[in-house]
C-alpha cells in the first residue's frame, strides 16, 4: 500500500464513527475521521441519555459524544473537522475529496453518516427541540412517564411510537393527516385496542406551544379548518428518516428509502472495502448502543480486509 494511502478513512462522526474510530485505532489502522456537519451525530440534539450502558444515573449526550470522541483520539485516531464533498469509489485505493479541497485516498473506507430524522419546519418544533420536541421515543419516552404526549404520524413507526409511550404516559394522542391511519393492520388493531390512545382524524399541526421550561401544549388544525389546541408535555415526529447516503448511491446499493445495504450481519457493502455502520445502513433500531456495535463490526470488517489482502 503506498505511504499516502489512508488504511481506513471514516466518514461521519456520532456512536458509529467515534466507536469505528477506537477499534480501528486499537487495531493499528490509524483511521482518520472526517466529522461531519454535526460532530457528536443526531445525539447531540437530545438531552440526558439514560439508556446507554455504564451509566446508571444517566449521561448528558453531548458528554458522551465527547468521550467517545477523546476516547478515539487518546488511542491514537486523526479526528479532523471538515465535510466530505464528493467520493470515488470506482477503484481502490478510493479518492474522498473534502470541503477544503484536500483529496484523501483510502484503502478501506466506513460509512457512519447517520439519519436525520424528518421534522414538519416549523419555528416553534426548532425551538423546543431537546425539551419536548423529540423524533424518539426509544430514547426520550422515559422522561414522560405519566404525562400526556402526541405523536405526529399515520404508519407503522407512528404507531409503534404510540403504544410505546403509551405504556409510560397517561394519554397519547396521535396526530393524523388523513382519516385513515397507513400502518399495517396489525399495527392499527394495537393502536385501536390500546385504551389511553386518542387518534385526531385530518389533524395538522400549527405550532408548538411551550415556554421557558418546555413543550406545554400543541395547536392544531382540523381538515375543516377549525382550530384548538391540547395540552401535552412531549411532542413526538414519527413521520420517517432520511439515511445520509445521497454523496454514495452512485457507487453502493442502498435500499428504496436509501438505507445503506449491508451484507447479512456484516458491515459489508456491495463495494468490497467499503463498510457501512450506524444509522446509515439501520432503518430499524436507531439507538445509539445498535450504532457503536455497528461501528465495532465495520472496523473489525476493515481490519480483516485489509489482512486479507497482504
Amino acid at each position: 500500500m503506498d505511504k499516502n494511502t489512508t488504511k481506513c478513512l471514516i466518514i461521519g462522526s456520532g456512536p458509529a464513527g467515534y466507536t469505528a474510530a477506537i477499534y480501528a485505532a486499537r487495531a493499528a489502522l490509524e483511521p482518520v475521521l472526517y466529522e461531519g456537519l454535526q460532530p457528536g451525530g443526531q445525539l447531540t440534539t437530545t438531552t440526558v441519555i439514560e439508556n446507554f450502558p455504564g451509566y446508571p444515573d444517566g449521561i448528558d449526550a453531548n458528554q458522551l459524544m465527547s468521550d467517545m470522541r477523546a476516547q478515539a483520539v487518546n488511542l491514537g485516531a486523526d479526528v479532523r473537522s471538515g465535510m466530505v464533498t464528493s467520493v470515488d469509489l470506482s477503484k481502490r485505493p478510493f479518492a474522498v475529496t473534502v470541503d477544503d479541497g484536500k483529496t484523501i485516498m483510502a484503502e478501506t473506507l466506513i460509512i457512519a453518516t447517520g439519519a436525520t430524522a424528518k421534522y414538519l419546519g416549523l419555528p416553534s418544533e426548532e425551538k423546543f427541540r431537546g425539551f419536548g420536541v423529540s423524533a424518539c421515543a426509544t430514547c426520550d419516552g422515559f422522561f414522560y412517564r405519566g404525562k400526556d404526549v402526541a405523536v405526529v404520524g399515520g404508519g407503522d413507526t407512528a404507531c409503534e411510537e404510540a403504544t410505546y409511550l403509551a405504556h409510560l404516559c397517561k394519554k397519547v394522542y396521535m396526530i393524523v393527516r388523513r382519516n385513515v391511519l397507513r400502518a399495517s393492520k396489525a399495527m392499527q388493531e394495537r393502536v385501536m385496542q390500546t385504551p389511553n390512545i386518542e387518534i385526531l382524524w385530518e389533524c395538522q399541526t400549527r405550532e408548538v406551544l411551550g415556554d421557558a421550561s418546555g413543550v406545554t401544549g400543541v395547536r392544531l388544525v382540523r381538515k375543516s379548518g377549525e382550530e384548538f389546541e391540547k395540552p401535552i408535555d412531549g411532542f413526538f415526529l414519527a413521520i420517517g428518516h432520511h439515511p445520509q447516503s445521497d454523496l454514495f448511491k452512485e457507487w453502493i446499493e442502498t435500499d428504496e428509502n436509501g438505507y445503506i445495504v449491508t451484507d447479512g450481519k456484516s458491515s459489508r457493502t456491495s463495494v468490497e472495502g467499503v463498510f457501512a455502520a450506524g444509522d446509515v445502513q439501520d432503518p430499524q433500531y436507531r439507538q445509539a448502543i445498535a450504532a457503536a456495535g455497528s461501528g465495532c463490526r465495520a472496523a473489525l470488517d476493515a481490519e480483516r480486509y485489509i489482512l486479507s489482502r497482504q
